[in-house]
């Protein structure tokens, strides 16, 4: 049996991060990261359609908020001291919800910027005070009534979260409350089906535990949300850090399932395909779902499944649709200055199962104007990810037979070459899908039909191992304590745990950079 130092089970950002800043303190040490895919990035995986050669598709992560995310945005900047010039990590802008662009509610056609400046066109039956504001701003209203003085935007992320963690509401501590149960206390049920509908995600608003759901949903829509996204890509991140680990004489073995494990009383035993390794140290860079496959056949697992089961991994869903020319942009309208204004960049909404659509940006972030183009057709969440489960192979045949993602019987053919090799290809939507979503993108622009697809790629986040895009802290579950318990499950034993599930930063890289570093401080980092 090989005996190593440390075993890092997992290629996402948490394995990858902590593997090479484990190689850079130890130089010494024998360190080997396993990853089960073909691949290393986790949920974030960056794509170039076959046909656009100034695009890459986000089919996970696609951005970071500066402002409240210090990790990422040191990492960028320590990755880049480190990368040559071609390699270096660059980001541009990434726009959101412009005014121009179109909500398609409940049968009606909406601009963005009319929930304020015509609001009697909106089709929910919202009260005199929800009336006139955006659906997010009726959301941070109602935070603001719930925390009073939460909304402050001289308070910073650690101030916002310790007030909501010590917070109670109607008698009782926040952390014992729902999200979705606070939020219908203040205001009217239309306006929190609008929060939904119009938001565009079906989980945020759901009920979660309300104590981390308010800061959460602060930082993310709330007081000064900017986004970034990457030139080429935000699973280049990864990627480099990767680099720099097996530049440094760290070792990655790619396709390698861990089947199981257990402590043998002087050192962890990893079971393998074919050969069993021995570990001083073990760090499991695993989400919630990816830790619940593994318990079976391991052991110290099955102890702490209390604490594995603190958090709920929220399906999330992705499709990505090309074409000769971005036909969207004559949805715009005349101004009443009567210039035309286009629809271009940022998000359209609606109710329909696509939900959120994006017109897509170039590599240097602006818009396309001309020529070949590129949506994220359908960006959907929580339950509405079902609505597509008959238009795609079931969930978790791919992993149990040794694969990241399923084969597609009826692959969409599209505008198809012989360039079968390229990464696209791999994430082929299935033929039924396209033609469901080119119908309802036709819907919400107010088409009769939509120019022909091109090219077309998805990735439901859903599946297994991931079981969702993202996770999120379970009613009742006192989150600061379990964070610190979960990390290192086992007083005495090198076993550890990071990833963005058990952060203050769920969803986003700054949740897995924060458990890492978390991890890190246990060897002295």
């Amino acid at each position: 049996m090989d005996a190593i130092d440390i075993a890092i089970v997992g290629g996402g950002v948490s394995g990858v991060y902590s593997a090479w800043r484990l190689k850079r303190a130890y130089p010494e040490k024998k360190i080997i990261l396993f990853e089960g895919s073909d691949r290393i990035g986790g949920r974030l995986l960056s794509v170039r359609p076959p046909d656009i050669d100034n695009m890459v598709a986000e089919l996970g992560g696609m951005r970071i908020l500066r402002a409240v995310q210090p990790l990422i945005a040191q990492l960028i900047d320590e990755l880049n001291r480190a990368l040559l010039p071609e390699q270096k990590i660059e980001l541009y802008d990434f726009p959101v919800d412009e005014p121009q662009n179109i909500a398609y509610l409940r049968g009606i056609y909406l601009r963005l910027s009319d929930f304020t400046t015509q609001p009697d066109k909106v089709p929910y039956h919202l009260s005199f005070l929800e009336r006139g504001e955006t659906a997010g701003g009726i959301i941070i209203n109602a935070i603001e009534q719930i925390v009073p003085g939460i909304t402050d935007p001289g308070l910073n992320e650690c101030q916002r979260r310790q007030m909501a963690q010590e917070a109670n509401f109607a008698g009782r501590p926040l952390w014992q409350q729902g999200f979705w149960n606070v939020l219908i206390r203040v205001i009217s049920g239309e306006a929190y089906e609008l929060g939904v509908d119009a938001g565009g995600y079906n989980s945020t608003l759901t009920n979660w535990n309300a104590a981390d759901a308010i800061p959460w949903y602060l930082s993310d829509f709330g007081i000064s949300s900017k986004y970034q996204g990457f030139k080429k890509g935000f699973q280049e991140v990864p990627k480099s850090l990767a680099e720099l680990f097996q530049k440094d004489g760290g070792e990655i073995r790619l396709s390698t399932k861990i089947d199981g494990f257990d402590w043998n009383g002087s050192m962890f035993e990893l079971n393998l395909p074919g050969e069993m390794i021995a570990a001083n140290s073990l760090i499991l860079a695993m989400p919630c779902h990816s830790l619940e496959i593994l318990a079976p056949t391991s052991p110290p697992l099955q102890k702490i499944q209390e604490l594995i089961a603190s958090v709920t991994p929220r399906p999330l869903f992705k499709l990505f649709t090309t074409y000769t020319n971005p036909w969207w942009r004559a949805a715009g309208y005349t101004a009443t200055d009567g210039k035309f204004v286009p629809v271009e960049s940022g998000r359209t909404v609606t109710d329909l199962p696509v939900r959120q659509t994006y017109y897509w940006p170039k590599e240097d972030g602006s818009p396309a104007t001309d020529g070949p183009s590129m949506l994220m057709a359908s960006y959907d969440d929580g339950t509405n990810i079902g609505f597509w489960d008959g238009l795609r192979p079931r969930r978790g045949q791919a992993w149990q037979a040794g694969q990241e993602i399923a084969k597609v019987c009826n692959p969409f053919r599209g505008d198809r070459q012989e360039r079968d090799d390229q990464e696209w290809y791999n994430y082929s939507a299935p033929q039924p899908m396209v033609e469901e979503v080119a119908r309802q993108l036709a819907t919400i622009h107010g088409l009769n039909h939509t120019p022909e697809v091109k090219n077309a790629a998805f990735r439901d986040w859903g599946d297994d191992p991931f079981g969702g895009g993202w996770n999120s802290w379970n009613i009742g579950v006192q989150s600061w304590e379990v964070k610190e318990k979960i990390v290192q499950p086992f007083d005495g034993l090198s076993l550890y745990i990071c990833g963005e599930a058990y952060s203050d930063a769920q969803g986003w890289v700054e949740g897995a950079l924060q458990t890492a570093d978390m991890v890190l401080k246990r060897f002295g980092i």
